[in-house]
Parts: C-alpha cells; sequence; structure tokens
C-alpha cells in the first residue's frame, strides 16, 4: 500500500461528476477517483473542526472510539471493471469494506490516512507533472485550469479493464 495525500476535488465536466485527485505522499504519480456527490460535498467541507454540526460521516469516529477502538486508516484496494474497492481499516486489524467516496468522505473528515494498493497506482497512476506542468509552484489558479484539461478527457470507464487480448 502507498500512502496517498489529496490533491484536488474538481468536477468532471462532460459528466458533471466529481472526482478527487488523490497523490502519493512519496512519489509522483497520482489517480482521479470518481466520487458520488453527496460524499464529495463533504470532502469540499475538509477536516471536521470542534465547531462543526456533526454530519454522518463525522459519527464513526466517535462510535469507534466510544467502543475502545480506533481507525487507523482508509485503503483503496482494489480497480475492478472500472470501480474502486475501499476499506476501513481498524487498529485492531479488522477490516470493513466501504464505498470509496464513504470511505474518502470519513478520512478527510478525520484525518485518517489514506493508502492505495500498489496494483492500481501501477495500472492508472498519471505522473503528476504530467497533469501539472508548472509544478506544485504555479499558482493555483493555474495548477486547477492544468488539472481541468486532463480530467474533462477522463471518464470512469477509463478506469475498465483492458479487453484480453485474443
Amino acid at each position: 500500500m502507498h500512502p496517498m495525500r489529496v490533491l484536488r476535488l474538481v468536477v468532471h465536466a462532460p459528466t458533471r461528476q466529481p472526482v478527487l485527485l488523490l497523490g502519493e505522499v512519496d512519489g509522483e504519480r497520482c489517480v482521479p477517483v470518481f466520487l458520488r456527490q453527496p460524499q464529495a460535498d463533504v470532502i469540499a467541507l475538509g477536516p471536521r473542526s470542534e465547531d462543526d454540526v456533526l454530519l454522518t460521516q463525522d459519527l464513526l469516529g466517535p462510535v469507534v472510539r466510544g467502543l475502545g477502538r480506533s481507525l487507523d486508516r482508509v485503503e483503496i484496494t482494489e480497480l475492478r471493471d472500472g470501480a474502486f474497492y475501499a476499506d476501513l481499516v481498524f487498529d485492531s486489524g479488522t477490516r470493513i469494506a466501504a464505498r470509496p467516496s464513504d470511505a474518502l468522505a470519513v478520512a478527510v473528515r478525520d484525518g485518517v490516512p489514506i493508502s492505495m494498493a500498489a496494483a492500481i497506482l501501477d495500472d492508472v497512476g498519471q505522473p503528476i507533472a504530467g497533469l501539472f506542468p508548472h509544478g506544485g509552484d504555479a499558482p493555483p489558479e493555474e495548477q486547477l485550469r492544468e488539472f481541468r484539461q486532463f480530467v474533462d478527457d477522463v471518464s470512469p470507464e477509463d478506469f475498465e479493464d483492458p479487453p484480453a487480448r485474443p
């Protein structure tokens, strides 16, 4: 598993579907993850603060802690037939499958680490420099413009398994 960080949340222009761009913490690749709108709205709020009204995703942390456990991380475990799969991983090693949108919303709100299977990065990871030619030092507006050019041309179908070769 590779540790990941949130790079950007944008809207895919042709479908109007939200896309979360995850980048490697110690690497140069990134992966766009298409989200469901309600979870994208939660992610857009960013990490939860003490003054925030609790959202549905925010209840998981207090419930888990109330049971004497902790949520250690969210893992994007697989990409199959164009769909991502994710697990919530708890301190006891217990894993619970979750929709990636939900898992990522919980991770962002509670500041839980996100990781991604190496196979996904190897299959569909894109070089960050290819998406942001001017790098991280470019003004945010320029970075966003460059990424939008990329994301406007990508669709969920781009992540489907390629057809088997005869």
